[in-house]
């Protein structure tokens, strides 16, 4: 069966995980997840993230990052879907509580944060929030 919106399964195997209090979270590896992975490595929402292949399928690791107990990432949602694409001018990107969180933006130069997207002067489709 074929995913409509590996974003959002992305997103929610990390909300479940963390909810779990799993060390670790595993899904099927793309560029897009590895991307996004990476930009939350980035950004101090998770430890670490590693590609492998297991019988022929590449599989995304992510090692979740907990302090005190409590999982870095207190909130991740998708905010642009399948049915309803969010694009944002690089002055209308939404802040996340007031800076504290992060909006990935799609751009032409790949993903990034909202900060890094009015840095460098770029608009884009607003993927999701992370706080």
């Amino acid at each position: 069966m074929s995913m409509t919106d590996p974003i959002a399964d992305m997103f929610t195997r990390i909300r479940n995980a963390q909810a779990m209090g799993k060390p670790t979270v595993s899904m099927p590896a793309s560029k897009v997840r590895q991307a996004l992975a990476d930009l939350l490595k980035a950004e101090g929402y998770v430890l670490d993230s590693r590609r492998s292949v297991d019988e022929g399928k590449a599989n995304l690791e992510i090692k979740l990052k907990y302090f005190e107990g409590k999982p870095a990432i207190e909130k991740i949602e998708r905010i642009s879907r399948p049915g309803l694409r969010v694009y944002r001018g690089k002055e209308a990107l939404p802040k996340v509580m007031g800076g504290l969180g992060i909006s990935i933006v799609s751009t032409s130069s790949g993903l990034m944060t909202d900060a890094q997207a009015r840095t460098k002067g770029l608009g884009g489709e607003v993927i999701g929030r992370v706080a």
